[in-house]
């Protein structure tokens, strides 16, 4: 097994579990660096997703692993507050299988390895859980693990989609000499410096 397959997500659902834990609801219709998503829609996409990786990895194939994640609009259930930590959990203890890095299955609609699977869940939580923080002011320190899989991920992804994009939208050039987690979110499409009186 290689160093991304016995990735521990378990650091990084606990960060942004802490980061949607300090959203006041007053926040939730502002704008986040998604151009579609307010924030109460970032938290629904995200509730959506860690429901959909969770059962990735458990190989719980259905309805939560074959939907496009464009396909529907984000839904924010009253009981965010309670269901998305434990979903996260959820998701972090799945990933701790060394089964879920093996063999082959789908999130998002898509077959794919599980190595891979485990990579793009890596990558979701550490951008949207700076789209969050940039959000919604907060300071964001991602997990270093969970950050470097999602940079070699995005980085990959880059190279093979060219620097227009595909679905994470066109690179935003980034320096060499920046922080990695500016050149990640450069590769996801991302200005490092968005704030929310951004224009888009």
């Amino acid at each position: 097994m290689t160093e991304t397959t016995i990735l521990d997500l378990g650091a990084q659902t606990r960060i942004l579990a802490r980061l949607a834990a300090s959203v006041p609801d007053a926040r939730l219709t502002d704008r986040t660096p998604c151009p579609d998503y307010t924030v109460g829609d970032l938290l629904g996409h995200l509730l959506g997703l860690s429901i959909a990786f969770r059962d990735a990895a458990r190989k719980d194939l259905g309805p939560t692993t074959d939907t496009a994640p464009d396909s529907v609009a984000p839904s924010l259930p009253a009981s965010w507050r309670e269901d998305l930590p434990r979903t996260l959990g959820e998701l972090a203890e799945a990933w701790q299988d060394p089964a879920a890095w093996t063999g082959m299955t789908c999130a998002g609609g898509v077959d794919l390895p599980g190595d891979i699977a485990g990579a793009v869940a890596a990558d979701e939580l550490v951008v949207h859980g700076w789209d969050l923080a940039r959000a919604t002011d907060q300071e964001y320190a991602p997990d270093p693990a969970a950050l470097s899989a999602s940079y070699t991920f995005l980085l990959a992804a880059a190279g093979e989609q060219g620097r227009d994009g595909g679905i994470f939208g066109p690179v935003v050039p980034v320096p060499d000499d920046a922080p990695l987690l500016h050149r990640a979110i450069g590769l996801s499409g991302r200005a490092p410096d968005w704030t929310p009186s951004t224009l888009r």
